[in-house]
């Protein structure tokens, strides 16, 4: 059993890319027994492979009828699928959602996509910032030039893998209360533009310039920015409220009556490019001396690197170190069934023969798979 508040919960997950394994790994990481399908002869893993963490991989041949016959019968007793394929390639696998919830009427069925199961992109290939573009979310994210892709944050791991766990788990509560499964169609651009809404609500109430940098929350407001430090460094300022706004004149000693017309958007280039001024005299050190754990809404910028030595994710043991690959932990934290990283990125095919009989087959079942060569 995993530990943590999914203890219990079965999933199947077939092995993909992106926002279908870090899915697998929120799950996995609060507790969620989490069986992969990996590809037989497939690649190699890493212990570099975060987002792998914590599952068992069973391989298996899907072109075999013994396989697919295998991967129907773990699905008899899972709560959850999750699969990233193309539209209709599971059908053609014969483990399309008709035959799969006909074995199991109970299952919540994830199909994680770019664009969803139907649409004129369905069937296109795509990737995190195609989904994003036609959301509105690119294009107002980035610079006064262009639009900046904003990692793979948006699309792939926002409004796609919590998406997802959000779905299946909603899914599996429902089939609890109904005796129902049901298919979750979870498109990136779906999740996308969900995670949109607060801004398409500013965009309706008149307060949303529909472009970059023009804005309270996308680098237009000199008070919720980013500003580059003496040493090179760079530091985040969110002062949006008065009474913060007013703290970080405090702290920077700003005595120009200018900075006091702070919702002045025509004001908001040249108070930017003299704040600009003021905080490029100092380093970011310095400048944390200054601003640290106070109002006005502060935070060094910091690297990859340092973000796992800072003072307040240490003490929160905010990131782990497993098989020596440094990593956040899990997330979000609960106060009696506390998650936990279940084991490493497995080996393909580690775990062909515990898994399989932890879900109910028989050893002679196991070898039977691997006589056939399926396993």
């Amino acid at each position: 059993m995993g530990k943590g508040p999914l203890s219990g919960l079965k999933i199947v997950e077939f092995a993909g890319i992106g926002p279908g394994p870090f899915c697998g790994m929120l799950l996995s990481d609060l507790g969620a027994d989490v069986v992969r399908i990996d590809r037989k002869g497939g690649g190699r893993s890493s212990p570099a492979d975060v987002t792998s963490r914590g599952r068992r991989s069973v391989a298996l041949d899907l072109k075999s009828p013994d396989a697919i016959e295998a991967v129907l019968k773990l699905l008899e007793t899972a709560d959850g699928l999750i699969e990233g394929f193309r539209p209709g390639v599971m059908e053609r696998l014969g483990l399309g959602p008709d035959v799969v919830l006909k074995r199991n009427p109970k299952l919540a069925y994830g199909r994680m996509t770019g664009w969803g199961q139907f649409g004129p992109y369905a069937k296109a290939a795509g990737h995190d910032m195609n989904y994003i573009a036609i959301t509105g979310a690119l294009h107002a994210i980035g610079t006064d030039e262009k639009p900046v892709p904003p990692l793979n944050l948006v699309g792939d791991f926002g409004g796609g893998a919590l998406y997802l766990a959000f779905g299946l788990l909603a899914a599996v509560i429902s089939a609890r209360q109904t005796g129902q499964g049901q298919v979750i169609d979870c498109a990136m651009s779906d999740g996308a533009a969900s995670l949109m809404a607060m801004f398409y609500g500013f965009k309706g109430a008149g307060i949303w310039k529909d472009e970059r940098r023009a804005n309270m929350l996308d680098g237009g407001a000199h008070f919720y920015d980013t500003y580059q430090c003496a040493d090179g460094k760079w530091i985040s300022i969110g002062s949006i409220e008065p009474q913060f706004y007013a703290l970080l004149l405090e702290k920077t000693g700003i005595t120009d009556p200018e900075f006091q017309n702070q919702m002045d958007r025509a004001s908001w280039p040249s108070l930017r490019a003299k704040l600009a001024d003021v905080l490029k005299q100092k380093t970011q050190a310095e400048w944390c001396a200054i601003m640290d754990a106070t109002d006005i809404c502060f935070a060094p910028v910091l690297t990859l690197e340092e973000a796992p030595k800072h003072p307040h994710n240490v003490e929160r043991e905010t990131f782990v170190t497993l098989e020596g690959v440094v990593q956040p932990a899990p997330a979000p934290r609960f106060s009696v069934t506390p998650g936990a990283i279940q084991g490493p990125p497995p080996k393909i095919g580690a775990h062909n023969d515990e898994a399989l009989t932890e879900w109910g087959f028989s050893r002679i079942e196991v070898e039977a798979l691997r006589a056939a060569g399926a396993l």
